[in-house]
């Protein structure tokens, strides 16, 4: 007889009990928790979901940790914000979204004490970043946790960054860097400036506020001059607090390493392993191969081998190299510099696959059937030699029958079976449907001074995906054999989008005459049937950028939730641990599961350090996708910034009561129109419409309509640009919020193609 279903209110009560005992709790627990079977367990999904509808959980409870709303995880990364009467530091999230959860709780810092070794805790400060172990409180004195810190990860200095400018009597004015802060200009008087020049990127503090005129302040760090646009990635380095100097114990160590040999590997010199990369690539982590199967009973399969460089073999746990690797996290791609996780001696040295040099690597040997599935794979810890650097273009003009003196020799009998062992592995991906976007990947080309010479939109090809697909294909791999083995693993997981993003998602879908089903399962080939009615159409490049907006963020996790967007159940990152700090960890897992060295992943780590661990670079890969974007976003501006008063073409990508968002077409600059300044009308906010609407005139700005507009003030420090619009927009009866266009769009320009993200790839592009 089938056990009856439990309460709403045990369900909700089993959740509480078990984050407050520190424990991760999921549809799996919920179910063995309370006996349910495969049709008590089909009700609990959907009762899970209904929860989180209604804001009483969150978290969606098929494979991911589950907790009451406004609950926090065992392990957080937070700020401390302040100190309250008594002098006690007071914490909050460093991420939350206040739209979305409400005010974030408040965290009282446990005071420093002694722990077993007789270590004293961290002293941390107001505006330190920290890792905190939580305990919940319920409330008391107006706190709902209290948090005891595990690790300082980075040290407030209660500073604001900008741009010193000088002023003759000998003071100077400090413009910010914040975009929210333009306008807002502090005085730094005589005396106060340090060493200061005029352009320099400065860190000031505060000096007095004062009710009437702008506040006073005074420089405590010359950061650097910002003279010239190359050193525009300056200011994102240091106003996110990105580690950019290597400490000198980590580069003597770096130094003092000596080349791996063939012990403990097995020799596969003679084995034309190739890379493929970028142009101008200046490390290569990852090399392929692959040849028929020659296995009778698996006619039509392909081996595919990929080797990774074995940067296990030179970065020890524990070692200099290995906590500074793991406080940056990863490699920081800025358009006129790299900030690596790992020094040059082994990033571009000792672990790069260079042609024709000796250089160990982990390897996996995968055996796809004739329909692309994967028939097995096994791992090996080898010594390889690359027989040939390629880039994307030199292979790709090879396989369309245009080689040059590098890849003629090696069409045959390297590139061509490569080619032919992904024409089957693309079936595969075909049938298993990942999230299939089409948008374009601006890259910004840069003259020798550092300053922007143009935008392009470069080429999509098919060896970009041959070599994303292997590296996916790898990374699969990876997982599986590390659950085979019972390993403990960091897991790049991805979720599925929350209900409020797929309703917002089916308000835009409503506005252009497209239902949004409601029913079954939430799938990416839902995604991919929404892109295929669209595509060719004047919102063809609309539609991909909202469902890109309705994705969650992929992010690092120690237990298993799968990753969405790719449709797969497990998946980890394998290939790249030159510059990401999670394939690391994955490499040395590895080894020691697979008892391949000595130099793995020590006995002794624990779920609760992976988990750690995971918030660590999960937290470091939105710092670096953060400062990228600010960077990408000022050097644009630079670029623009002579050209005020010229008109460009772009389409609406935001709205709210503030005004518009504009994306411009040849640039992907984005900018801002001050809903004042359009028109003589008043523009009310309609949210279902995602538009704005005169009041009198019926006139309406849409989400993703065609605008021609005019630059009248850039803003090169900020990153931030301001329009006028020039052409008309849509009629509407007013008082409705319906809207019927007025006149055609205008014609879409062009556009790139892009898959959702490279997979272990050296740019950074948009993160799986």
């Amino acid at each position: 007889m089938r056990a009856p279903e439990p309460s709403r209110e045990a369900i909700l009560d089993f959740i509480e009990t078990e984050r407050e005992a520190g424990r991760e709790v999921g549809r799996r627990e919920i179910a063995k928790a309370f006996g349910l079977d495969a049709g008590g367990k089909i009700w609990l999904k959907r009762l899970l979901r209904e929860l989180d509808e209604e804001g009483a959980t969150s978290g969606d409870g098929v494979e991911r940790p589950v907790h009451p709303r406004g609950a926090l995880p065992p392990v957080l990364l937070s700020e401390i914000k302040s100190k309250d009467r008594d002098g006690d530091l007071v914490a909050a999230p460093l991420e939350w979204n206040v739209t979305d959860d409400g005010e974030p709780p408040r965290i009282l810092i446990e005071r420093p004490r002694e722990f077993r070794s007789k270590r004293a805790a961290p002293a941390a400060g107001v505006g330190d970043q920290v890792l905190l172990k939580l305990t919940r409180l319920r409330g008391v004195d107006g706190f709902a946790y209290s948090g005891r810190v595990l690790k300082i990860m980075g040290k407030g200095k209660a500073q604001i960054l900008g741009i010193f400018r000088a002023l003759p009597d000998g003071s100077g004015r400090l413009v910010p860097i914040d975009k929210k802060a333009q306008g807002r200009e502090a005085l730094i008087p005589r005396g106060q400036t340090g060493e200061a020049q005029d352009g320099d990127l400065v860190s000031v503090a505060l000096a007095r506020e004062t009710r009437f005129g702008p506040p006073e302040a005074r420089v405590r760090e010359r950061l650097g001059s910002i003279k010239s646009e190359r050193a525009v990635s300056l200011i994102a380095i240091h106003s996110h607090g990105i580690p950019h100097i290597f400490q000198p114990a980590t580069l003597a160590e770096a130094e003092a390493v000596k080349p791996a040999g063939t012990a403990g590997r097995e020799d596969w010199r003679e084995l034309d392993l190739i890379t493929i990369d970028p142009a101008d690539a200046k490390d290569h982590d990852d090399a392929v191969h692959a040849a028929p199967d020659p296995d009778p009973d698996n006619p039509g399969g392909h081996v595919v081998t990929v080797a990774i460089a074995d940067v296990s073999a030179y970065v020890r746990p524990g070692s200099a190299l290995d906590r500074e690797a793991l406080e940056r996290g990863n490699s920081v791609y800025f358009p006129d510099r790299v900030v690596p996780m790992l020094p040059e001696r082994i990033s571009n040295d000792l672990c790069s696959l260079r042609q024709d040099e000796d250089r160990p690597a982990l390897a996996v040997r995968l055996v796809l059937k004739a329909d692309g599935t994967k028939k097995h794979h096994s791992f090996h810890r080898i010594l390889m030699r690359s027989s040939a650097k390629l880039s994307y273009q030199q292979a790709q003009a090879a396989i369309d029958g245009k080689p040059d003196a590098v890849t003629g020799p090696i069409r045959d009998s390297i590139l061509m079976p490569l080619w032919a062992a992904y024409g089957v592995a693309a079936r595969a991906r075909d049938g298993r449907q990942p999230l299939d976007l089409d948008l374009p990947e601006r890259k910004l080309v840069l003259k020798p001074d550092g300053a922007v010479e143009r935008v392009i939109v470069p080429e999509r090809l098919a060896a970009h995906r041959l070599i994303e697909e292997f590296m996916i294909l790898a990374n699969v791999a990876a997982a599986e054999t590390l659950e085979k083995h019972g390993s403990i693993l960091i897991y790049r997981c991805h979720d599925e989008p929350s209900l409020e993003k797929m309703r917002a998602l089916g308000e835009v879908l409503a506005s252009i005459g497209i239902k949004l089903p409601k029913d079954g399962a939430l799938r990416p080939v839902l995604f991919n049937r929404i892109l295929a009615m669209i595509k060719g159409s004047e919102n063809e490049l609309l539609l991909n950028e909202v469902i890109l907006r309705t994705q969650a963020q992929a992010e690092y996790v120690a237990e298993n939730y799968g990753h969405f967007g790719l449709n797969l159940r497990r998946y980890a990152h394998f290939t790249s641990p030159i510059r990401r700090y999670a394939d690391l960890i994955v490499h040395r897992a590895l080894i020691a599961a697979l008892k391949a060295g000595e130099d793995g992943l020590p006995r002794a780590t624990t779920l609760a350090e992976l988990r750690e661990v995971a918030t660590r670079i999960s937290a470091a890969e939105r710092r670096a996708m953060a400062a990228e974007r600010e960077t990408t976003d000022r050097l644009i501006a630079h670029f623009l910034a002579d050209q005020i008063g010229s008109s460009f073409d772009g389409r609406i990508g935001g709205v709210n009561r503030a005004g518009l968002f504009v994306k411009l077409d040849d640039t992907g600059a984005d900018g801002f129109i001050p809903a004042s300044t359009i028109g003589a009308d008043y523009y009310r906010y309609d949210e279902a419409a995602h538009a704005l609407i005169g009041e009198r005139s019926g006139e309406s700005w849409r989400l993703g309509d065609r605008v021609h507009v005019r630059l009248v003030e850039a803003a090169p420090v900020a990153g931030a640009l301001r329009f006028e619009l020039l052409s008309e927009g849509r009629r509407v009866t007013p008082g409705r919020s319906g809207t019927r266009a007025a006149r055609p769009p205008l014609p879409a320009r062009g556009k790139g193609k892009a898959s959702f993200g490279p997979a272990g790839r050296k740019k950074p592009g948009r993160r799986r």
